[in-house]
């Protein structure tokens, strides 16, 4: 099976291994004759590479996507858009020792047996994080599509390490807080709270560790009727999208698991008419019901486990010669990718979105 997605008329196929001649990504379905602004898409990328802060991987990659196919002269043709991103700054060497010793947390005792053992172990292979960055150049497409329909979609650093950032106004999201977050290092909304975070990922980078977070995404300007019940709803589509990000183990709509501990008084969101349209005066179900936008911003949020690779001892299995063993990882790895997945999970829900529309 391949690494794609296929909703309704929009399909994403994610190709390439992490330390192989390139990675890429085919994005089929999309209408011809659309304006991209190529810089844009570069700087939505920027965003996602690695900063030189002493929290992510020393791996180096400029991650600048070559289109091979489906635009000219500035706009879409309505064939396969395909763009390839080469790998530059590998290092598998560093990799030598988990041919056949599993790296607790990472693929590789899963990979080889799904792959009866063709998998390419190297950096984590078709597994790899690495493979994110194509996701990055799809999302970033659909969502200048999405712009020029009224529709934006933002995301922060809600939590890392148990340091927590404000949430945002469920109820009135403006544009310009989404671009101002987008501008900063560390996404948050609040940046005190975004230097305390930055502390928290190096103690646990010179304890040889790592930490995990919580990722906040809101979509704004999504008219109500988007979606379908039950199999195909909004929730399912984003939700398929953002489980395709390495490292996301949850996602909750609105209050989620907290609905658990509300009485049906506190969790019903009430309705009113506010100059011929219908609102909500809460925003608990984020924007969602039945699988079908209601018009008001819709809110989730994602879960991060900490990066598995961390320099620790740690016990694991030879699964070739079937021993008990203990594993050293090396190689470059974040101590936290919490502010590296924020537009990843932004690129996943534009894609989601996007499918509705088209």
């Amino acid at each position: 099976m391949s690494s794609e997605l296929h909703f309704g008329n929009l399909s994403v196929s994610i190709f390439g291994e992490s330390h192989g001649a390139g990675i890429g990504v085919v994005i089929d379905g999309l209408p011809a004759g659309i304006e991209l602004d190529t810089e844009k898409i570069l700087g939505f990328m920027a965003r996602r590479a690695p900063k030189k802060d002493g929290m992510s991987t020393r791996r180096s990659e400029k991650d600048t996507p070559e289109i091979l196919s489906g635009f000219y002269n500035g706009k879409t043709t309505g064939t396969p858009l395909s763009a390839v991103i080469r790998n530059t700054d590998t290092r598998s060497q560093d990799y030598g020792n988990i041919v056949s010793a599993a790296r607790p947390g990472h693929a590789d005792y899963t990979g080889y047996m799904r792959y009866n053992g063709a998998n390419d172990p190297r950096g984590g292979g078709h597994f790899s994080g690495r493979l994110t960055a194509p996701l990055v150049f799809a999302g970033a497409v659909c969502g200048q599509i999405l712009e020029k329909r009224g529709i934006n979609s933002c995301a922060h650093i809600l939590a890392i390490d148990g340091v927590y950032d404000e949430s945002f106004n469920t109820l009135d999201i403006s544009e310009d807080t989404m671009e101002s977050i987008k501008c900063r290092t560390m996404p948050v909304i609040d940046e005190s709270k975004g230097d305390e975070m930055k502390e928290h990922v190096r103690a646990a980078a010179e304890a040889l560790d790592s930490v995990g977070g919580i990722v906040e995404c809101a979509v704004i300007g999504l008219p109500a009727g988007i979606g379908s019940p039950m199999f195909d709803g909004l929730e399912n589509r984003i939700s398929q999208a953002v489980f395709g990000i390495p490292a996301v183990k949850a996602i909750a709509f609105g209050k989620g698991f907290g609905f658990a501990e509300m009485r049906g008084s506190e969790a019903n969101d009430p309705m009113y008419m506010d100059n011929g349209t219908v609102k909500t005066s809460t925003n608990n179900n984020g924007g969602i019901y039945g699988g079908i936008s209601s018009g008001m911003p819709v809110i989730f949020t994602v879960a991060v486990k900490p990066t598995p690779s961390i320099a620790q001892p740690q016990k694991t299995v030879d699964f070739i010669s079937g021993q008990n063993a203990e594993l050293v990882i090396k190689g470059r790895h974040d101590a936290c990718i919490v502010p590296r997945a924020v537009p990843v999970v932004e690129a996943a829900v534009n894609i989601a979105v996007l499918s509705f529309l088209i």
